[in-house]
């Protein structure tokens, strides 16, 4: 076995001590594509809610499970099946710990966000949301936090509930605690928004729908990366997040669950690995968390996601919130100066996000002059169309910032509002 398989196989430690000080040099020298130049210029990544660039130490993790460890998982019995069952299954231990999660086992698997999501809706939700009962979702959330209920409401015969926002982007808890009733089966919300960057009360959200024993279903897909996550201080039942955003691989994402719930629940899928045997008049089902994964995984999905993990937890998700925060404020600060900027969403507890329109111009059009400075951003509704509708916008343009980002990245943003409104006068 090389040292880096070695290194991958390496014990498994707690994420709680965060590495003192913060070189966002030293840091961006571990992202190779930041080297990259565009139309000339020097690349400015600044799309990090859509998706997080990758150090060097996942494509390394990646490489080398590919060039010495590839195999399918679980029941092989040759060598390289075991080295990756091994692999998997500690990259699963890695996730307990960065989440706080009791065990491995509550750690499922999935797609990513919307594929756990679903996997919630249709496996809890169809079992427990009948005809006349509701779920609550938030005015902030993604599409993906909002069509899996839509669906199973319509199939139900249930009504889904939306708690209100201020003028600001946050929550309205007093409207939240009215909408909570005998007919919640289920409340499901975004931990922080991805169109405005709203951390929301995600404890205090919890504590309220468990005084009448609701679960709740918390996406973290833009917090996972943020701040840290105790699923146990949450008290949250189920808690999403997507590698991706993480600094991670694609196609990988991780739904916790508290146990009782998810052994209570049928499988979302059929086929490979989730049976513990199957005949033609029945099948019995595995144990978690190999219930919910149906077929061959993502294996080198789940070691990539460690190594992420791994190289955020040497920084110190603390060190990570402080620079970001630091980020945030400086750019909004500037941004503001620009003549024409209207701010959408300035919640006062917010992470990296700013999302905002220019007068008389059409964020497309922003984002295309942008890119033309190597400024990367995102422009449109962010998934979010109901936030769009609330706040009388088709669309925005959204600057999302990353650990590696600088005041510098900023300057070149503002530099480039400027030049798009040279261009349309």
């Amino acid at each position: 076995m090389s040292v880096a398989t070695n290194n991958l196989a390496r014990e498994v430690l707690p994420f709680q001590v965060a590495a003192s000080g913060y070189d966002v040099e030293k840091v961006r020298r571990d992202f190779p594509i930041l080297q990259e130049r565009i139309h000339g210029k020097p690349l400015v990544y600044l799309d990090n809610a859509a998706t997080a660039q990758k150090p060097q130490a996942v494509l390394d993790a990646i490489e080398q499970y590919y060039r010495h460890d590839n195999s399918n998982v679980h029941r092989g019995v040759h060598t390289l099946s075991e080295r990756a069952t091994e692999h998997y299954e500690r990259a699963r231990s890695v996730i307990q710990h960065f989440i706080n999660a009791g065990d491995p086992s509550a750690i499922i698997f999935v797609r990513g966000t919307t594929e756990a999501i679903n996997l919630v809706a249709q496996s809890y939700g169809r079992a427990h949301v009948g005809a006349g009962d509701e779920v609550i979702i938030t005015a902030l959330e993604h599409h993906s936090d909002i069509v899996p209920w839509q669906m199973l409401c319509e199939e139900k015969g249930a009504r889904l509930r939306v708690v209100p926002i201020n003028e600001r982007g946050e929550l309205r808890l007093e409207e939240y605690e009215k909408l909570l009733g005998p007919k919640t089966k289920l409340v499901a919300l975004g931990h922080i928004s991805n169109a405005l960057g709203t951390i929301n009360p995600v404890r205090k959200i919890v504590e309220l729908a468990h005084r009448r024993n609701v679960p709740v279903l918390v996406d973290g897909a833009q917090a996972a990366p943020k701040i840290k996550v105790d699923v146990r201080e949450l008290d949250c039942d189920f808690y999403a997040f997507s590698s991706h955003k993480l600094y991670g691989p694609t196609g990988l994402g991780v739904l916790y669950g508290k146990a009782a719930l998810l052994n209570a629940m049928p499988p979302y899928q059929g086929g490979g690995d989730m049976i513990s045997s199957v005949t033609f008049e029945k099948t019995t089902y595995n144990k978690l968390p190999h219930k919910f994964e149906a077929g061959t995984p993502h294996v080198e999905g789940a070691i990539g996601l460690a190594a992420a993990i791994e190289y955020v937890s040497r920084l110190g998700m603390e060190n990570i919130a402080a620079h970001e925060h630091d980020i945030l404020t400086y750019a909004t600060e500037k941004i503001l100066e620009v003549p024409g900027v209207r701010l959408i969403g300035t919640a006062r507890e917010k992470a990296g996000v700013l999302s905002f329109v220019l007068e008389n111009v059409h964020p497309h059009d922003i984002g295309t002059i942008l890119d033309q400075e190597g400024i990367a951003i995102r422009t449109g509704h962010h998934c979010a169309q109901p936030v769009m509708q609330i706040f009388g916008v088709p669309a925005t343009a959204r600057a999302s910032f990353g650990l590696y980002n600088t005041r510098a990245e900023v300057d070149a943003l503002v530099a480039g509002l400027h030049k798009v409104q040279e261009v349309f006068g």
